[in-house]
């Protein structure tokens, strides 16, 4: 008599415990499969169109002008580099420090305008540089050092101004946002108005020609130095201490703190690496389109848009992202009706609109 309520309690404890997860995956399984499906038929439209539709674009259907295709492709791809540069120093520091560093725009600007004043200052000349006076040292100088400041800058920012709020994401939002107000204020004070560009060294200004069509081996050049960033990013968090401790740390900072690991000095080395990061690819912006004052909040813009679509925190969600938005900044103008073209932009906010109905923290992202 004694075993058989026990039994009922234990059927009643069981009964209990698994009903909620049952009725919560069959809530998901019955909402997932829709939005999957609808962003795979949106994915094979516009494979369709671009490769047999498109006639009345600018670029024309792929089958019909393969050449435009492939220059269209390059370009996306040369774009993603560029954007991967950037996003991935916004990643990785919001990875370990959950910061969301709203002058991370403003440090791409710095950098270029520093890159400016010091090729400037090599070449011997104020304005009107061209290819031919540039060596690939007066480019590769300017670049590392540019990087380097902006580096110390963000250094001193995170030491001087987010230590003493870790934890507090909105109270570390806004010291970030106004460190670039007030930095956009300086630079338009010293540099002026006026849109000033890095010059390529004269090595890579070339064109060459692919599909009957003339291409930029300065972009190309861009793209590789993208690679060659993306496998020392690797190497770093794979394969050395700090790196797997960075890694650690995203994944559970208590138990960092435990192992006795003095987590301010891994802080201070993400936004380090983080700020010449973005200080890269400031100079590499400068050189593929010029920067102007406001250019640093189109890029703070840009780096929002990658990782929200790869996943905060994630560097493979970095390289995902950067394709994904690099891909529709290139195709969306060329492939759609000339008529049409300044609806480009919808398509941004399009690709979000996807990404996040499927999954809601991005394609690499986890919940913070």
């Amino acid at each position: 008599m004694d075993s058989e309520p026990a039994r009922s309690s234990g059927a009643t404890d069981i009964t209990h415990v698994t009903e909620p997860p049952i009725a919560s995956r069959s809530g998901v399984t019955r909402s997932r499969p829709l939005s999957t499906w609808f962003v795979w038929a949106v994915g094979v439209f516009v494979a369709l169109w671009v490769l047999f539709i498109a006639r009345g674009t600018s670029a024309g259907a792929a089958v019909d002008e393969p050449g435009e295709f492939i220059v269209t492709l390059l370009d996306g791809l040369t774009f993603a580099g560029l954007l991967f540069v950037v996003a991935s120093g916004f990643t990785l520091v919001f990875g370990l420090m959950r910061t969301v560093n709203m002058a991370h725009g403003s440090l791409f600007l710095l950098s270029a305008y520093v890159a400016i004043e010091i090729q400037q200052s090599m070449v011997g000349k104020d304005r009107n540089i061209e290819a031919g006076d540039v060596g690939i040292l007066q480019w590769v100088v300017p670049l590392l050092i540019g990087s380097m400041v902006v580096a110390v800058v963000g250094i001193v920012m995170q030491q001087l101004l987010l230590r003493w709020n870790q934890g507090q994401d909105l109270r570390q939002a806004l010291i970030t946002l106004a460190v670039s107000v007030i930095l956009a204020d300086q630079m338009l004070a010293h540099f002026g108005g006026l849109a000033q560009r890095v010059v390529w060294p004269g090595a890579v200004t070339q064109f060459f020609e692919i599909a009957g069509e003339r291409y930029a081996l300065s972009r190309l050049f861009m793209l590789a130095l993208a690679l060659c960033v993306g496998i020392a990013l690797w190497l770093w968090l794979n394969h050395t201490r700090m790196g797997m401790v960075i890694r650690a740390g995203v994944d559970d900072q208590e138990m960092v703190r435990a192992l006795g690991i003095n987590i301010t000095v891994v802080f201070g080395v993400t936004f380090f690496v983080g700020a010449f990061l973005a200080g890269m690819g400031g100079v590499m912006g400068a050189s593929f389109a010029g920067v102007a004052p406001g250019t640093d909040g189109q890029w703070l813009l840009n780096s929002l848009i990658v990782v929200i679509v790869g996943g905060l925190g994630s560097i493979k969600g970095a390289v995902a992202g950067s394709l994904l938005y690099g891909m529709v900044i290139a195709f969306a103008p060329a492939y759609l009706p000339s008529d049409y073209t300044f609806y480009a932009i919808i398509f941004t906010f399009v690709l979000l609109a996807l990404v996040l109905a499927v999954r809601p923290y991005g394609l690499f992202g986890r919940e913070a």
